[in-house]
């Protein structure tokens, strides 16, 4: 009797150990996480599959995840890159770092948004705004245009982030491929020369235009809507929005399965779940206001879309191609002591 029941202690424990884990999807996130973390976990209390995330700090978050991600190519930690823009994911894929996924939920989206190859998805849109201290600018002096922050009356009272990441740094690269090398070359020396002070990251910006330390100043509207709802005293404006103006940059969110990604099929379903219109609708009525891209969204967003404001056209490709050589000149030109 003794061994029979040490007998069967041994095979319940072992058929305990054998039990499946719960199964997992591991995602490097470069949006906020504030914004992006309680998606995940509504994934995991959904779909019972837990959602690992990795975050990046504000400052270099796209640059750092896409290096990471590079540098794991022997043996991928990755399954789903969640970036906050899309040309680091450009370049992942013209590493060939991704996978197709033909998700069912991609018919819903424009073209210009997605892959039509499924190496990637986009979703959840910001715009590149103007923010201003309406205490420290006029009414009838606002800013309309990103050349504004040129202005000799401005001088050293406007800020950007670091065009060396971010959606700054995407910024600047599709300035480079819409305006051409020589032109976008003279607008980042004028930005220099009138003395434009250069902060860690967007928020940055935003705070520091909120707390009435600059005039105004370039970041996405998910920093400045914030600010605006806090009761800050800025307002928003939406760059080069006239028909003769180069018009407001949209950057979408993207999505790519990583190739060799050790959960494929968990992969899979959370850019099914990322891609549905209650996530999109999620980010655009949270705080901080994704633009939603899917046709099956109904909902009024917070901001001005793509649909309501002249929206820069701009080649995505042709802008990640330009992405080392905007950096080397922004590194050794405009950011150079």
């Amino acid at each position: 009797m003794f061994f029979s029941r040490i007998g069967c202690l041994f095979f319940f424990s072992a058929l305990a150990g054998c039990q499946p884990s719960q199964p997992e999807v591991v995602v490097y996130s470069a949006l906020d996480r504030e914004f992006s973390e309680p998606v995940l976990k509504e994934f995991t209390r959904q779909t019972n599959i837990k959602a690992l995330a990795k975050y990046d700090l504000e400052s270099t978050k796209t640059v750092g995840l896409t290096q990471a991600i590079i540098g794991e190519v022997p043996r991928p930690r990755c399954d789903i890159f969640w970036n906050n823009e899309i040309l680091n994911t450009l370049r992942l894929e013209e590493r060939g770092l991704l996978d197709a996924y033909h998700s069912p939920q991609a018919s819903h989206y424009p073209e210009q948004f997605r892959s039509l190859s499924g190496t990637w998805h986009g979703f959840a849109a910001r715009a590149r705004v103007i923010i201003v201290n309406i205490d420290l600018v006029d009414a009838v002096d606002f800013p309309t245009s990103i050349y504004d922050l040129t202005k000799p009356q401005y001088r050293g009272r406007t800020a950007i982030a670091k065009p060396l990441f971010g959606t700054t740094a995407t910024h600047a690269a599709c300035l480079f491929a819409v305006l051409g090398d020589d032109k976008a070359k003279a607008y980042f020396n004028a930005l220099r020369e009138n003395q434009v002070q250069v902060l860690g990251g967007n928020k940055q910006v935003a705070e520091a235009v909120a707390a009435g330390s600059l005039a105004f100043g370039l970041t996405d509207t998910d920093d400045a809507i914030i600010e605006m709802e806090k009761g800050s005293r800025v307002a928003i404006i939406y760059p080069d929005r006239n028909d003769d103006q180069l018009g407001t940059l949209f950057i979408p969110n993207t999505l790519a399965i990583i190739k060799g990604a050790p959960h494929p099929a968990e992969a899979k379903r959370l850019v099914d779940y990322l891609l549905s219109p209650a996530v999109e609708e999620a980010l655009a009525n949270g705080d901080s206001a994704q633009i939603p891209l899917n046709r099956q969204v109904k909902i009024i967003p917070r901001v001005e879309t793509p649909g309501t404001v002249k929206a820069m056209p701009v080649d995505f490709a042709a802008a990640a191609k330009k992405w080392d050589s905007t950096a080397k000149y922004i590194h050794e030109q405009f950011l150079a002591p």
